[in-house]
């Protein structure tokens, strides 16, 4: 395996299992949560990484002097294994964290700010993501990828469910990715006053501008996990300089051209079953109007 990506689903497994350190785990000190912390908490592929930077632009007027975006808004899974204190002061307040867990799996305490994307895209982003760093090219299937990973697990329906059910809180903004593509600026302001950022004509401007995908495909070396590649290559012994950018495309609507019926009619399937009953939303799309008239 040395040197080597996944050519199956079972390596798959196997070189993401050798990336956990049960030792850096059970060292780590648990985030000590403040009142003012905000946790970005999206499931994967759903908008992390520009909130990340959104996030980061506000508390800072657009500071860029990082090498990974996961350095200055800290991976709370990731960061036992990287030896970063997650307790520790950050360059300006709010302190600001990543996650992709469930809201009951987090520390009470905090701020959160969730967005879900629409599952469709969710998924075919995560494959590409994948592809060419942890996946040999053209070896693993979408069609096995997704059964495996998207309608068999049941990863993205369980975050869906539970940050459904909390978006109400006064402590949690529940974003949806579709909508913030729709009105950035209105995206923008919500998460400034959510976070308690004074937010002046200078600062939207800014953030507007350093949260398009222009600027952060300009510097994507700043959004392509530069740190869990490292990490991939020496726990996993994957090749050196993977493609591992996550700023992609951004499109809404890339699943219609690119997954089968099969797959559609798999996850149309799996939304009746588990989503359907909690949001009262037959589709996705009755789900995105739902969040925008709860908005309006």
């Amino acid at each position: 395996m040395t040197g080597r990506r996944a050519h199956s689903l079972e390596e798959l497994q196997s070189l993401m299992g050798k990336m956990f350190d049960p030792e850096a785990f059970s060292n780590a000190r648990p985030l000590e949560i403040r009142p003012t912390d905000v946790v970005i908490t999206p499931f994967a592929k759903s908008g992390t990484t520009w909130l990340q930077q959104m996030v980061h632009t506000l508390r800072t007027r657009g500071d860029m002097d990082f090498d990974d975006i996961s350095r200055v808004v800290p991976w709370i899974e990731t960061s036992p294994m990287l030896g970063i204190d997650i307790n520790a002061e950050q360059r300006a307040e709010p302190r600001a964290f990543k996650s992709h867990l469930e809201f009951e799996q987090l520390p009470a305490g905090g701020k959160y700010i969730n967005s879900v994307r629409d599952p469709r895209d969710a998924l075919y982003s995560n494959y590409k993501f994948m592809e060419g760093w942890f996946m040999e090219p053209g070896t693993i299937s979408l069609a096995d990828f997704a059964s495996k990973r998207y309608i068999a697990d049941g990863g993205y329906w369980r975050h869906l469910k539970s940050w459904w059910q909390v978006r109400e809180q006064d402590n949690v903004l529940f974003l949806c990715y579709e909508l913030m593509q729709k009105d950035i600026t209105a995206t923008i302001q919500s998460v400034a006053q959510f976070i308690g950022v004074s937010l002046d004509d200078e600062l939207l401007a800014l953030t507007q501008q350093q949260t398009s995908i222009g600027f952060m495909k300009q510097h994507q070396d700043r959004f392509d996990d530069a740190m869990m590649r490292q990490l991939s290559e020496d726990k996993a012994g994957l090749p050196p300089g993977s493609d591992s950018s996550k700023v992609r495309t951004g499109t809404v609507g890339d699943h219609q051209k690119n997954l089968p019926p099969d797959i559609l009619d798999a996850l149309e399937q799996t939304w009746e079953k588990e989503i359907k009953p909690v949001t009262g939303c037959a589709n996705y799309a009755e789900l995105v109007s739902k969040l925008e008239s709860e908005t309006a």
